[in-house]
């Protein structure tokens, strides 16, 4: 299965460019026409279109053409994804880090009861 990416992988691609989170960064604060979203970076349209694509593409925004005006929003279910696995991470690291705190604070203390 060469060319399936599951859905938390295809999020981080499309997050892993910085231009991309931006896009997203904008349209947390709601629906923005293309134009409108193209307009901070300093490329063309047709390299902007190709950032738009892959966020589409890999879930993370829908799009909509009404006339002459394509609005891009964010697909929330995606990000919630991504957002819930960084979330378990964090938790994980925490609990190592608390351990891990607890463990040279009874060393440092002289107190090994805790040893196990």
């Amino acid at each position: 299965m060469e060319n399936y990416r599951s859905p938390l992988d295809a999020a981080f691609h499309a997050l892993a460019d910085p231009t991309r989170r931006a896009v997203i960064s904008r349209l947390a604060r709601g629906a923005a026409p293309v134009k409108e979203l193209a307009a901070p970076f300093g490329m063309g349209l047709p390299s902007f279109m190709k950032h738009l694509r892959v966020l589409e593409t890999d879930g993370l925004i829908r799009t909509e053409k009404v006339g002459r005006v394509r609005t891009c929003r964010i697909d929330p279910d995606r990000l919630a994804a991504a957002g819930a696995w960084l979330s378990e991470q964090r938790a994980l690291w925490q609990s190592s880090a608390d351990r891990l705190a607890h463990y040279v604070e009874t060393r440092m203390s002289g107190n090994t009861e805790d040893d196990g």
